[in-house]
Protein backbone atom coordinates (compact mmCIF):
# COMPACT_ATOMS: atom_id res chain seq x y z
CA UNK A 1 0.00 0.00 0.00
CA UNK A 2 1.39 3.39 -0.99
CA UNK A 3 0.28 6.76 0.38
CA UNK A 4 0.14 9.31 -2.40
CA UNK A 5 0.03 13.09 -2.02
CA UNK A 6 -3.72 12.93 -2.73
CA UNK A 7 -4.27 10.81 0.38
CA UNK A 8 -5.56 7.87 -1.65
CA UNK A 9 -4.17 4.42 -1.11
CA UNK A 10 -3.90 1.77 -3.76
CA UNK A 11 -3.67 -1.85 -2.73
CA UNK A 12 -2.26 -4.35 -5.19
CA UNK A 13 0.27 -4.78 -7.91
CA UNK A 14 0.63 -2.89 -11.17
CA UNK A 15 -0.47 -6.12 -12.88
CA UNK A 16 -3.69 -6.20 -10.83
CA UNK A 17 -4.35 -2.54 -11.56
CA UNK A 18 -3.85 -3.17 -15.30
CA UNK A 19 -6.30 -6.08 -15.16
CA UNK A 20 -8.88 -3.91 -13.37
CA UNK A 21 -8.49 -1.34 -16.15
CA UNK A 22 -8.86 -4.09 -18.80
CA UNK A 23 -12.02 -5.29 -17.07
CA UNK A 24 -13.49 -1.78 -16.87
CA UNK A 25 -12.88 -1.29 -20.61
CA UNK A 26 -14.69 -4.54 -21.45
CA UNK A 27 -17.57 -3.64 -19.11
CA UNK A 28 -17.92 -0.22 -20.75
CA UNK A 29 -18.06 -1.87 -24.20
CA UNK A 30 -20.60 -4.47 -23.00
CA UNK A 31 -22.81 -1.78 -21.49
CA UNK A 32 -22.83 0.36 -24.65
CA UNK A 33 -25.67 -0.34 -27.04
CA UNK A 34 -27.53 -3.58 -27.57
CA UNK A 35 -25.77 -6.95 -27.48
CA UNK A 36 -27.26 -10.40 -27.93
CA UNK A 37 -27.09 -12.86 -25.03
CA UNK A 38 -24.30 -14.69 -26.89
CA UNK A 39 -22.33 -11.45 -27.24
CA UNK A 40 -22.78 -10.66 -23.54
CA UNK A 41 -21.52 -14.16 -22.65
CA UNK A 42 -18.46 -13.54 -24.84
CA UNK A 43 -17.76 -10.32 -22.94
CA UNK A 44 -18.16 -12.27 -19.68
CA UNK A 45 -15.67 -14.88 -20.93
CA UNK A 46 -13.16 -12.13 -21.61
CA UNK A 47 -13.88 -10.41 -18.28
CA UNK A 48 -13.57 -13.61 -16.21
CA UNK A 49 -10.93 -15.38 -18.29
CA UNK A 50 -13.00 -18.55 -18.01
CA UNK A 51 -15.77 -20.46 -19.74
CA UNK A 52 -19.31 -19.15 -19.36
CA UNK A 53 -21.99 -21.73 -20.10
CA UNK A 54 -24.54 -21.04 -22.83
CA UNK A 55 -27.32 -21.13 -20.20
CA UNK A 56 -25.92 -18.15 -18.25
CA UNK A 57 -27.84 -14.89 -18.73
CA UNK A 58 -26.66 -11.45 -17.66
CA UNK A 59 -28.64 -8.35 -18.61
CA UNK A 60 -26.58 -5.18 -19.05
CA UNK A 61 -25.91 -2.77 -17.68
CA UNK A 62 -23.70 -4.89 -15.47
CA UNK A 63 -20.73 -3.52 -13.55
CA UNK A 64 -17.77 -5.49 -12.27
CA UNK A 65 -14.34 -4.19 -11.34
CA UNK A 66 -12.35 -7.43 -11.55
CA UNK A 67 -13.56 -10.59 -13.23
CA UNK A 68 -10.73 -13.08 -12.81
CA UNK A 69 -12.17 -14.50 -9.57
CA UNK A 70 -15.83 -14.54 -10.68
CA UNK A 71 -17.68 -17.63 -11.89
CA UNK A 72 -21.22 -18.09 -13.18
CA UNK A 73 -22.88 -21.51 -12.76
CA UNK A 74 -25.10 -23.10 -15.38
CA UNK A 75 -28.54 -21.56 -15.60
CA UNK A 76 -27.61 -18.58 -13.42
CA UNK A 77 -29.19 -15.20 -14.14
CA UNK A 78 -28.13 -11.65 -13.26
CA UNK A 79 -30.70 -8.95 -14.01
CA UNK A 80 -30.21 -5.27 -15.00
CA UNK A 81 -28.05 -2.85 -13.05
CA UNK A 82 -26.09 -5.16 -10.76
CA UNK A 83 -22.67 -4.22 -9.42
CA UNK A 84 -20.01 -6.72 -8.40
CA UNK A 85 -16.97 -5.47 -6.45
CA UNK A 86 -15.17 -8.71 -7.04
CA UNK A 87 -11.51 -8.52 -6.02
CA UNK A 88 -12.21 -11.10 -3.30
CA UNK A 89 -13.96 -13.53 -5.66
CA UNK A 90 -17.62 -14.18 -6.40
CA UNK A 91 -19.13 -17.58 -7.11
CA UNK A 92 -22.64 -17.70 -8.55
CA UNK A 93 -23.67 -21.35 -8.38
CA UNK A 94 -25.96 -23.24 -10.74
CA UNK A 95 -29.49 -21.88 -11.08
CA UNK A 96 -28.99 -18.82 -8.86
CA UNK A 97 -31.04 -15.71 -9.67
CA UNK A 98 -29.95 -12.16 -8.89
CA UNK A 99 -32.62 -9.47 -9.30
CA UNK A 100 -32.08 -5.90 -10.57
CA UNK A 101 -29.83 -3.37 -8.83
CA UNK A 102 -28.11 -5.80 -6.46
CA UNK A 103 -24.63 -5.17 -5.07
CA UNK A 104 -22.19 -7.95 -4.24
CA UNK A 105 -19.20 -6.38 -2.46
CA UNK A 106 -16.24 -8.62 -1.62
CA UNK A 107 -14.22 -5.55 -0.71
CA UNK A 108 -14.33 -3.57 2.53
CA UNK A 109 -12.27 -1.26 4.70
CA UNK A 110 -11.13 -1.63 8.31
CA UNK A 111 -13.15 0.13 11.00
CA UNK A 112 -10.07 1.77 12.53
CA UNK A 113 -9.59 5.25 10.97
CA UNK A 114 -5.81 4.79 11.09
CA UNK A 115 -6.01 1.86 8.65
CA UNK A 116 -9.29 2.61 6.90
CA UNK A 117 -7.65 3.49 3.59
CA UNK A 118 -6.45 -0.08 3.18
CA UNK A 119 -8.59 -2.54 1.26
CA UNK A 120 -9.56 -5.99 2.52
CA UNK A 121 -11.43 -8.74 0.68
CA UNK A 122 -13.42 -11.89 1.43
CA UNK A 123 -15.19 -14.07 -1.16
CA UNK A 124 -18.95 -14.25 -1.70
CA UNK A 125 -20.80 -17.44 -2.69
CA UNK A 126 -24.38 -17.42 -3.96
CA UNK A 127 -25.57 -21.00 -3.54
CA UNK A 128 -27.34 -23.28 -5.96
CA UNK A 129 -30.88 -22.09 -6.81
CA UNK A 130 -30.63 -19.11 -4.44
CA UNK A 131 -32.67 -16.01 -5.25
CA UNK A 132 -31.39 -12.55 -4.39
CA UNK A 133 -34.22 -9.95 -4.42
CA UNK A 134 -34.05 -6.51 -6.02
CA UNK A 135 -31.75 -3.92 -4.45
CA UNK A 136 -30.23 -6.40 -2.01
CA UNK A 137 -26.64 -5.98 -0.88
CA UNK A 138 -24.45 -8.99 -0.12
CA UNK A 139 -21.33 -8.08 1.87
CA UNK A 140 -17.85 -9.58 1.91
CA UNK A 141 -17.45 -13.11 3.21
CA UNK A 142 -21.12 -14.10 2.94
CA UNK A 143 -22.33 -17.47 1.69
CA UNK A 144 -25.96 -17.58 0.66
CA UNK A 145 -27.09 -21.19 1.07
CA UNK A 146 -28.74 -23.46 -1.47
CA UNK A 147 -32.35 -22.52 -2.33
CA UNK A 148 -32.26 -19.51 0.04
CA UNK A 149 -34.15 -16.30 -0.71
CA UNK A 150 -32.80 -12.87 0.17
CA UNK A 151 -35.69 -10.37 0.34
CA UNK A 152 -35.61 -7.19 -1.72
CA UNK A 153 -33.63 -4.40 -0.08
CA UNK A 154 -31.91 -6.67 2.45
CA UNK A 155 -28.35 -6.04 3.57
CA UNK A 156 -26.71 -9.41 4.18
CA UNK A 157 -23.67 -9.36 6.45
CA UNK A 158 -23.78 -12.97 7.71
CA UNK A 159 -24.15 -16.36 6.06
CA UNK A 160 -27.66 -17.32 4.98
CA UNK A 161 -28.67 -20.89 5.85
CA UNK A 162 -29.93 -23.12 3.03
CA UNK A 163 -33.69 -23.20 2.45
CA UNK A 164 -34.40 -20.03 4.42
CA UNK A 165 -35.78 -16.57 3.65
CA UNK A 166 -33.87 -13.62 5.08
CA UNK A 167 -34.73 -9.94 5.02
CA UNK A 168 -34.11 -6.61 6.65
CA UNK A 169 -31.16 -4.43 7.55
CA UNK A 170 -29.19 -6.24 8.74
CA UNK A 171 -30.77 -9.35 7.23
CA UNK A 172 -32.18 -11.93 9.64
CA UNK A 173 -33.88 -15.26 9.07
CA UNK A 174 -37.62 -14.74 8.57
CA UNK A 175 -38.59 -18.38 8.11
CA UNK A 176 -37.86 -21.64 6.34
CA UNK A 177 -38.94 -21.95 2.71
CA UNK A 178 -42.27 -23.72 2.26
CA UNK A 179 -41.96 -26.62 -0.12
CA UNK A 180 -44.95 -28.04 -1.92
CA UNK A 181 -44.42 -31.80 -1.99
CA UNK A 182 -47.24 -32.70 -4.40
Amino acid sequence: MNDTPTGKDYVGSDELYADVQRCMKLVAEMNTGYHTEAEVREYLRQITGSEVDETVRVFPPFNINYGRKTTFGKGSFVNFGCTFLALGGITIEEGAFIAPQCVLATEYHPEDPATRHSLLTKPIVIGRNAWIGANATILAGVKVGENAIVAAGAVVSKDVPANTIVGGVPAKVIRMIKQDNK
